[in-house]
Formats: structure tokens, C-alpha cells, sequence
């Protein structure tokens, strides 16, 4: 190598400065991701010898010869008693790159997340389909992993997570809790599901919900009897029932809606914004929590009608993500940018930030 750096040298310093991800590529030096923002390491630009070395010294052999393959793979790779890390070893212009996600080790409470307390109250359900949405690096895994810990802790139940790969460790505390990775435990999301079926659940976790198939096993096992938790990337309530319901053939989607009308519990959809008040990241939510007028929009396919129903649903723990973003910018949380350029419908919001600020004249 070229240059004396080692993947543990890199770990540290990722752990040490709080970094979300570790970008390793060619002609640039190792880069960290701080709240947001990538931040080169004071170390020369990498070689593709370095790039390569780099990538060997943490891949066992299957994955080596899945890069070489496939043209990339994807595992997770602990460091000591530190964290965990989501990586992914791709080729790019024939060289090797890499991208690691930290995985924290210790779990955030709902209320450290930024979640309502009604939100606890969704784990106790016996049954039903609670969705966390949001685009990639929203932290979408971190809050699942945390409702996950919470049942763990306070229910005596079966817990199964599927995942790919398995991200946060949970060991058995008053739950037992089955964690299935795919390619290594079982070959696909919807295979696991079908599995788990069989094996006693009380809770299912399903760590994407990337396909018609593992939608349909999903929902299925929703309507049996069982707990289960997802997540998709989409923004808002309305857009996932739709995304769902779209991805199923014509003669289907009305069946699905049904199934979802009664089967859908909640949709939590979040973003991750900048801070403005100090360094780091907070969480902007959307939360819609079914009630007999939303499982009626959804069965009768007015699902843009149901951002109404959670502006009016706060006794029911309802947020729209615009007065969330609303209440973040007023508190000194978040730039006025990301209030309007993350907000659902700008107009509206910023007459209302304007009534809001006169009112307070």
C-alpha cells in the first residue's frame, strides 16, 4: 500500500468524530459523512492499490468473489465492542470502492428520536402493518431497531426480524428475538416471511419491503394475527398506500386496498434535516394512525384525502410533516430552507408561518 492507513485507523476515526458513513475511493482521501456533510480525513488521496487493500482486509472470501462476480456486495462488519457497519464493496471505473454506514451500538429511546408517546402505544397492537417511510440515511432502521428494544424489554413474545443485513444486534430480553439475514440465513424477504409463519411470531420485522412479493407476504402476515413492521422509501402517508397499491397488478389493487384499509396500523414517515442551533441531525415526522375515516379513504381509493385527516388527527397522536417542520423552524431547529424545500405543500406553510408570526407581533 501507498499509504500506511488501515481499515481500524479509519474505524476509529469514524466512531471518534460521531460520522454517519465512511466513503473510501479512489484519488480522494477517505472521506467522513459529519451531520450530513462529507469531510475529507487529513491523509493523502488513495491509490487503487490502497482502495483494493482496503477492501480485501475486511471481505471473507464468498464476498471477494461476489464483487469480482457481480460487480459488488453488501455485508455488515463489526468493530469491537464499538459500533457495527452496513457496507457495500462495489467496482467503479474498475477500481474498488467502498461505503460504510455506522451502526451505533447503543439504541435511542422514542423520545431521544423525537417520537410522540402515542407512538409506544402502536407496539402493544396484536396485530397489523406499521410502516416507517423515508429516503435513504433518514434513519429509518434507528427507529425501528428502537420500537423493536422497547418490545424486547416489555412484552414476553416471539420476535422475528428479517434484514439485509442484520443491522442492530438484539439480544433476548423478556422476548425471544430470531434475527434471519437474507443470502446468509434464508435467500429472499418473501421466502422469510413465509418461514416465519411457522415458527410462532408474535412481532415480524421486515427490514424492506422492495417487491410485489414481499408486499403481499407482508400484508398476509398482518392479517393473520401478527405484528408487523416495515419500511419503504417513500415521503408521506398518502404516497405509500399509493406506492403499495401500485405496485400490484390492476385486477388486484382493489383487493389490496381492502386488505389495507383493515391491516395498516400507522405510517411513520420521517426526514433527517441539518440543525441550525448546534451541530448534528433532528428527525422531522409525519405520523398517520388509522382511524375508521382513513381505513374508509384508503378502501375507497381517496387517498389524497387523508392529509386532511391527520391535520385534524392530533388527539389521536397525528402529525403532518408540515406542521412538524413548522414547529422545528419555530424552535430554532431547522433553517427556513429546509422548512420550505422539505415541506408537502410550500404555499400553505409559509402563509401560515407568516399568520403565526404576526399573531405572535
Amino acid at each position: 500500500m501507498s499509504t500506511d492507513i488501515n481499515m481500524n485507523d479509519l474505524l476509529q476515526a469514524t466512531v471518534d468524530e460521531g460520522s454517519s458513513d465512511l466513503h473510501i475511493r479512489v484519488g480522494v482521501p477517505p472521506m467522513l459523512r459529519i451531520h450530513g456533510s462529507l469531510t475529507p480525513l487529513d491523509s493523502p488521496p488513495l491509490t487503487p492499490e490502497d482502495t483494493e487493500a482496503l477492501a480485501r482486509s475486511i471481505m471473507a472470501e464468498d464476498k471477494q468473489h461476489e464483487v469480482e462476480q457481480c460487480g459488488g456486495a453488501d455485508f455488515a462488519l463489526p468493530f469491537g465492542d464499538l459500533a457495527r457497519f452496513r457496507v457495500s464493496v462495489f467496482k467503479e471505473r474498475g477500481h474498488y470502492g467502498i461505503v460504510l454506514r455506522q451502526i451505533p451500538n447503543k439504541l435511542l429511546s422514542l423520545e431521544q428520536i423525537g417520537l410522540p408517546e402515542q407512538v409506544k402505544e402502536l407496539l402493544f397492537r396484536p396485530r397489523g402493518l406499521i410502516l416507517v417511510t423515508g429516503p435513504t440515511g433518514s434513519g429509518k432502521t434507528t427507529t425501528l431497531a428502537s420500537m423493536i428494544d422497547i418490545i424486547n424489554k416489555e412484552r414476553d413474545v416471539h420476535i422475528i426480524t428479517v434484514e439485509d443485513p442484520v443491522e442492530y444486534y438484539h439480544p433476548h430480553k423478556k422476548s425471544v428475538v430470531t434475527q434471519r439475514e437474507i443470502g446468509h440465513d434464508v435467500p429472499t424477504f418473501a421466502e422469510a416471511i413465509r418461514r416465519a409463519l411457522r415458527q410462532d411470531p408474535d412481532v415480524i420485522l421486515v427490514g424492506e419491503m422492495r417487491d410485489l412479493e414481499t408486499m403481499q407476504a407482508a400484508i398476509t402476515a398482518a392479517e393473520t394475527g401478527h405484528l408487523v413492521f416495515a419500511t419503504l422509501h417513500t415521503t408521506g402517508a398518502a404516497a405509500t398506500v399509493d406506492r403499495i397499491v401500485d405496485a400490484f397488478p390492476t385486477d388486484q389493487q382493489e383487493q389490496v386496498r381492502t386488505q389495507l384499509s383493515v391491516g395498516l396500523v400507522a405510517v411513520i414517515s420521517q426526514l433527517l434535516l441539518a440543525r441550525v442551533d448546534k451541530p448534528g441531525r433532528v428527525a422531522a415526522f409525519e405520523i398517520m394512525i388509522s382511524t375508521p375515516s382513513i381505513r374508509s379513504r384508503i378502501r375507497d381509493n381517496k387517498t389524497f384525502q387523508i392529509s386532511s385527516d391527520i391535520q385534524t388527527g392530533a388527539k389521536f397522536g397525528m402529525i403532518s410533516l408540515d406542521s412538524h417542520l413548522m414547529d422545528l423552524y419555530l424552535g430554532g431547529l431547522i433553517s427556513y430552507d429546509d422548512l420550505v424545500t422539505k415541506s408537502q405543500d410550500p404555499d400553505t406553510l409559509v402563509q401560515k408561518l407568516k399568520e403565526e408570526l404576526q399573531a405572535r407581533r
